[in-house]
């Protein structure tokens, strides 16, 4: 098992660790997540089932879609992690939430069709919707 790294809500309330190695760091641009997270996009960490637990106060889940549960803070609304169907046993942590968001380095956009026309990206990183 590698390092841990900690993250969490606005208001500290809602607290965990992940742990190394994780699964992927990537960007998304699919509505769901911009919308979730009031941003032109979001980028998240993936971890493995085991390799996360909670350390603080337990997340408020919003069922955002059929198979897609979205964790917040109930006391200061900060979204901090979605879960899928589709990607069973993998959590998906929001990088911008962890105590060190520069810890992981992205590797790719998810929905990189669906980016807003006025976002002007800087890098050539591919588009790993389908991989």
């Amino acid at each position: 098992m590698g390092a841990s790294h900690l993250g969490g809500c606005l208001c500290g309330a809602v607290r965990y660790s992940i742990d190394e190695p994780i699964f992927r760091c990537v960007h998304c641009h699919c509505d769901s997540c911009r919308k979730n997270c009031g941003a032109p996009m979001t980028t998240y960490v993936g971890v493995h089932g085991g390799a996360w637990r909670w350390v603080g106060g337990p997340a408020a889940i919003y069922i955002s879609s059929p198979g897609v549960k979205r964790f917040f803070c109930a006391t200061c609304g900060s979204p901090v992690a979605f879960v899928s169907e589709q990607l069973a046993n993998k959590m998906h942590f929001y990088a911008a939430a962890l105590d060190d968001p520069e810890a992981f380095v992205p590797t790719g956009h998810f929905f990189k069709h669906n980016k807003l026309s006025w976002l002007h990206l800087a890098d050539e990183l591919p588009d790993v919707t389908n991989g």
